[in-house]
């Protein structure tokens, strides 16, 4: 269960390299390894787009059967994405209440991090990529604190390539399950995905092109060195 579905993930990873969200070079990830493709989902930044990726979510939410009584969108990101969801969810008929996080409190007015409805039941978090599993793990701080559970987490793309933990002596190592095994297997909670890795290797397979070719070598060797 949350494992993207084929057809739907081809046609988001389509989507995000027309809108130049999802893009192949070099780029150096937040742990360090310079991966042959960067996925940026700020770039998703007209109304179309947003209104557009916020149906992919919901599709691969419902597809899921993953099941919860509302969302929670964390700073920053996770804010104009969890909003959006909500609304193209509502529009097809489930309306759930939606809340998200202020990175620093609020002094006055009403006060705290937290902003919308009262967080209760089983949460969605609605985030775009997991990396180390950190900033999930905040999350449920967060909501857990609030006297709710954090029951599943929604991402645009599983990176399925291994996590990283700093160690002892403030040196970074890999360990040998990624972020969305550690949250699904340690920390329990159901994770939905858009794509996967492996949806974007068989996107480079069905293109033919030399241009493809090259992006499909590049992409073939970092999962066969970090991948899980």
């Amino acid at each position: 269960m949350g494992n993207s579905t084929p057809d739907l993930a081809q046609e988001f990873i389509q989507f995000a390299l027309d809108c130049g969200v999802l893009k192949f070079g070099e780029f150096k990830t937040k742990a360090g390894r310079m991966s042959p493709y960067f996925f940026n989902a700020g770039l998703f930044d007209h109304g179309a787009a947003l209104g557009r990726l916020a149906g992919f979510y919901a599709d691969a939410l419902l597809a899921s059967g993953v099941e919860f009584d509302m969302i929670f969108g964390p700073a920053y990101k996770g804010i104009p994405l969890g909003a959006a969801v909500a609304v193209e969810l509502a529009r097809r008929g489930k309306d759930v209440p939606f809340a998200y996080n202020r990175k620093e409190a609020k002094d006055h007015g009403e006060g705290g991090t937290l902003v919308g409805a009262p967080l209760k039941g089983r949460v969605l978090i609605v985030d775009d990529v997991m990396s180390a599993g950190t900033a999930v793990r905040e999350s449920i701080a967060l909501i857990a604190s609030a006297g709710a559970k954090a029951h599943a987490v929604a991402i645009a793309l599983d990176r399925q390539e291994k996590a990283t933990e700093k160690q002892a002596d403030g040196s970074v190592q890999d360990v040998p399950y990624s972020a969305v095994q550690y949250v699904r297997q340690t920390l329990g909670l159901e994770v939905c995905a858009i794509a996967q890795l492996e949806d974007l290797l068989a996107y480079l397979q069905q293109h033919d092109g030399q241009e493809m070719a090259a992006h499909l070598s590049r992409v073939q060797d970092y999962r066969t060195r970090y991948g899980v």
